[in-house]
């Protein structure tokens, strides 16, 4: 359904727009990380990152060290850095004009689009549970 507020604008590209959108609603879902906790997840999270740096790819590795000082995951708290993350999408994207207003679209959208977060994660935490050995 989320993939609906960004298929008009990027066609196919619309579920890589939804999955930076749904990465805001779980950097502010206070049910699971109030801002302290979601800092020290973030932080933890670079650190594992880096413990494998050996198995990641060589183009993540050149942005890791950017990404990590810009601290991206736990800006995705803001409207701001996801705006910013939505553009790093709309820029990596080859066959799509760069100033299409996809940022525009998730403002709009919002309300709708939490709705469809609120409908989806406790379906994926219940099935990341029942993975876990």
């Amino acid at each position: 359904k989320a993939k609906k507020v960004f298929q008009p604008l990027v066609r196919l590209y619309s579920g890589a727009f939804v999955d930076v959108s749904m990465d805001y609603f779980l950097a502010n879902d206070i049910t699971i990380h109030d801002e302290t906790d979601w800092k020290k997840h973030t932080k933890h999270v670079y650190n594992t990152l880096w413990n494998y740096e050996e198995i990641l790819p060589e183009r993540f590795l050149h942005i890791l060290p950017k990404m990590e000082a810009d601290d991206w995951l736990f800006n995705y708290r803001y409207d701001w850095g996801i705006k910013y993350s939505l553009q790093n999408v709309l820029n990596k994207a080859r066959y799509l004009e760069k100033d299409i207003p996809v940022f525009n679209s998730f403002m709009r959208e919002k309300d709708f689009l939490k709705e469809c977060y609120d409908e989806f994660f406790p379906d994926l935490k219940s099935h990341i549970k029942n993975l876990k050995v």
